[in-house]
């Protein structure tokens, strides 16, 4: 059976996504060499440049990829728990500790922030804060925590769990990052529960 066209290129943008995504967590991004991952993906540099324009347009697909499972993840834990104030400590504490994690760490908080622009993670970061405006307004519905503007509230919390998880990622930071990043999270949000 012939493989669509749709299908091929899909085919090939995964392996290019695979294949970058692979030397990207074992090198960084400036020491992954184009020419070695698309031979290890079985295609040229020109694929690589009709696909994704380049090596960081590659690289905004591989942290696209990436965010996409963090945020699955972070649903999950979201649905572990029947009490909605505590999953909602939960979502953030795993955001923080995946910040640990060798892959999210290298692409998505070192080598993201270094290479691309605010218009490459733009959506990304609008849907981040429009799904905790609007868990955070269930809350206040809820009666769980302080009546506030839902907007500025996931923007305060938004900017405060990135910059943790940038400063827990930085190059050789100390593990206990994690833990005084958490204990300053609790601080921060017992201020918000009724």
């Amino acid at each position: 059976m012939r493989k669509s066209r749709a299908s091929m290129i899909e085919e090939t943008r995964a392996k290019l996504v695979t294949a970058a995504r692979e030397a990207f967590a074992a090198q960084g991004y400036a020491q992954a060499s184009m020419d070695e991952l698309t031979a290890r993906a079985g295609l040229t540099r020109g694929a690589l440049y009709h696909h994704f324009g380049g090596k960081q347009g590659l690289l905004a697909a591989v942290v696209a990829q990436i965010d996409a499972e963090m945020d699955a993840r972070l649903e999950r834990v979201l649905a572990a728990h029947a009490d909605p104030w505590v999953g909602f400590l939960a979502y953030c504490r795993a955001y923080l500790a995946m910040a640990q994690e060798a892959e999210i760490r290298r692409i998505v908080l070192q080598d993201a922030r270094a290479v691309l622009t605010g218009t490459d993670q733009g959506e990304q970061h609008r849907n981040c804060i429009a799904f905790m405006a609007d868990y955070l307004q269930r809350l206040m519905d809820q009666g769980v925590i302080l009546q506030a503007s839902p907007q500025a509230l996931a923007r305060l919390l938004n900017g405060c769990l990135v910059e943790l998880a940038f400063w827990i990622a930085e190059e050789d930071a100390p593990v206990s990052r994690l833990e005084q990043a958490l204990q300053a999270l609790d601080s921060t949000l017992g201020g918000w529960k009724l």
